[in-house]
């Protein structure tokens, strides 16, 4: 190892054991999901079962809601919040010239991502409650509107879990884009500008191509962790409903309150081998569509 990169070897060392510690030896404990855990045995000589703690997941009758839930939800976030609503915040940041009013604009956006969702389910619970809330009581009698019992209605809960994931992470995920576009070499802007480019030129053709690379990278690790839902977006915000399962229930919901039943620790491994799976294999075909896409898109 080279002198000149030993400070940066030291430097690096505590986020590499922690990543270790963290992510790499728990994999150690992936046999369990084909275990039948029985304490007084022991982890290593509990009975071998295969595959039978994938069946609870994949025949129960709520396999299938659960998967399209969770898959249906995670893409229109990366797409709504990430690839649009994120994407345009950033660029609008950026055109903020004022740094007062730029920096009180980001402390704004970001401070819902620093609330919890057990308030978060609070807060949405005083707009949407039938006998108190703001939408019923306020908004819809000026409407002339009959109220709305949300927590009885599951076919409003896409939309409304949807608005309440873009509130608490757009700001947070704008940040990401808006670190890379401030990064940019202002000279692209100035040569730009010479050339007689406006704002609109200067943003598609400059700042959108230069921080494509970055898009691409969170675009792929949100694609790998698409099988993980929010927890406690979708356990708090519909405050555990059981009438709204059909449209907020999800993988880790699904599989929490089976724990809180059967205390299956088999089962609950099972299913997290099973997202972890398929979240590596849509990281890899997402890669690989992705490089393709550049390759062809350099030909022209």
């Amino acid at each position: 190892m080279a002198k000149k990169y030993r400070s940066l070897v030291w430097m690096a060392l505590p986020g590499v054991i922690y990543l270790f510690i963290n992510n790499y030896l728990p994999m150690l404990g992936a046999f369990i999901a084909f275990k039948n855990i029985n304490y007084t045995k022991g982890i290593l000589h509990s009975d071998w079962v295969g595959f039978k703690n994938f069946e609870f997941l994949f025949k129960s009758h709520d396999a299938f809601i659960i998967t399209r839930n969770t898959l249906l939800y995670n893409g229109t976030f990366i797409i709504v919040n990430n690839l649009i609503i994120a994407l345009l915040v950033a660029l609008f940041l950026n055109e903020i010239k004022n740094r007062f009013a730029r920096n009180l604009y980001q402390s704004m956006m970001l401070l819902p991502f620093l609330i919890s969702f057990s308030i978060v389910g609070y807060i949405v619970l005083a707009f949407f409650s039938i006998e108190h809330g703001f939408i019923n009581k306020v908004i819809f009698p000026l409407l002339h509107i009959h109220p709305i019992e949300w927590y009885l209605e599951p076919k409003y809960w896409p939309y409304i879990l949807v608005m309440v994931n873009t509130w608490k992470y757009v700001g947070y995920s704008s940040l990401i884009y808006f670190a890379a576009i401030i990064g940019i070499n202002q000279e692209y802007y100035e040569a730009a500008r010479m050339d007689g480019a406006n704002r609109w030129l200067q943003m598609t053709k400059i700042t959108l191509p230069l921080i494509r690379p970055v898009v691409i990278v969170v675009v792929l690790i949100l694609i790998g962790r698409i099988f993980y839902a929010d927890f406690g977006m979708f356990f708090q915000v519909p405050l555990n409903t059981g009438i709204l399962f059909s449209t907020t229930n999800v993988i880790d919901t699904y599989v929490y309150r089976a724990l809180l039943v059967t205390g299956d620790i088999g089962m609950s491994s099972a299913a997290g081998l099973y997202q972890s799976t398929v979240g590596f294999v849509l990281v890899l075909l997402a890669n690989m569509l992705v490089r393709k896409w550049d390759k062809e898109s350099a030909l022209f």
